[in-house]
């Protein structure tokens, strides 16, 4: 009865591993991107559904570049090959308040972006008009040795309070949330960055910047939401927003 109990057991472990998904990736690819009833009722709405590149294009364009592809319930930027087009992407629709989350990583010495509030008509590139949350490997892209060009800086204007990034290859969680032009960033559950748009002293932290020949740059209240193209891999998950 003994060796029959403990063939039971074996039985019932087999089934149980066999039906289990065999990796984390496995067991990520079915949670991921799939927003919970309580994310639904409270007005989350899903930016990217796991299988497809909608509600996403090309900044001023009506296509999207074949270097923007989904793998592994993944949207990603695959510049294994350089010469495959690519390009900045934005969202279809514009936000003026809201929560904005997800999850990204990059690639060894890896660098790209998040920008918001993004004006299209009558500007060449994004970051002509909108602000960036920086995205970067840290440990070896050149950038990291600037001050405000570190992952989660406010690019090239605010630095970090706390360096919270995780290492290339590894998935990190980031929010920008604007209410009345009030913004606060976050990364990996650390409120990195804090500043107002809009006001006297914002200005005057654009004409200290690269940015300050580009009139347009920070003055929209209400824009595109913007994933660039720095020209390395980079993929981006649970891409999701409330409207406040």
């Amino acid at each position: 009865m003994k060796y029959l109990s403990i063939f039971f057991v074996a039985i019932g472990f087999i089934a149980l591993t066999a039906w289990m998904p065999s990796t984390t990736t496995e067991v990520e690819m079915q949670t991921a991107n799939v927003l919970s009833l309580a994310e639904e009722e409270a007005g989350w709405e899903s930016l990217f559904d796991g299988q497809t590149t909608n509600g996403w294009r090309n900044f001023n364009k009506e296509g999207i570049g074949p270097a923007w592809k989904v793998q592994n319930g993944t949207l990603m930027l695959d510049k294994s090959d350089k010469s495959v087009k690519g390009g900045d992407i934005v969202t279809e629709s514009e936000y003026e308040n809201f929560d904005f989350r997800l999850e990204w990583k990059i690639s060894d010495c890896g660098n790209s972006g998040i920008m918001f509030n993004v004006t299209e008509e009558g500007y060449e590139k994004p970051y002509h008009t909108g602000p960036e949350m920086q995205v970067l490997d840290n440990k070896c892209h050149p950038d990291a040795k600037i001050i405000t060009h570190r992952s989660g800086d406010l690019y090239d204007m605010i630095k970090c309070k706390k360096e919270t990034v995780k290492p290339a290859g590894e998935w990190n969680s980031v929010r920008i949330r604007i209410k009345n032009g009030k913004t606060s960033f976050w990364q990996n559950g650390v409120k990195v960055v804090k500043f107002e748009m809009f006001t006297p002293e914002w200005n005057s932290m654009i004409a200290d910047s690269k940015f300050k020949n580009w009139k347009a740059f920070g003055q929209s209240r209400k824009g595109r939401l913007c994933l660039q193209d720095h020209s390395d891999t980079v993929w981006f998950r649970n891409i999701k927003i409330k409207e406040l």
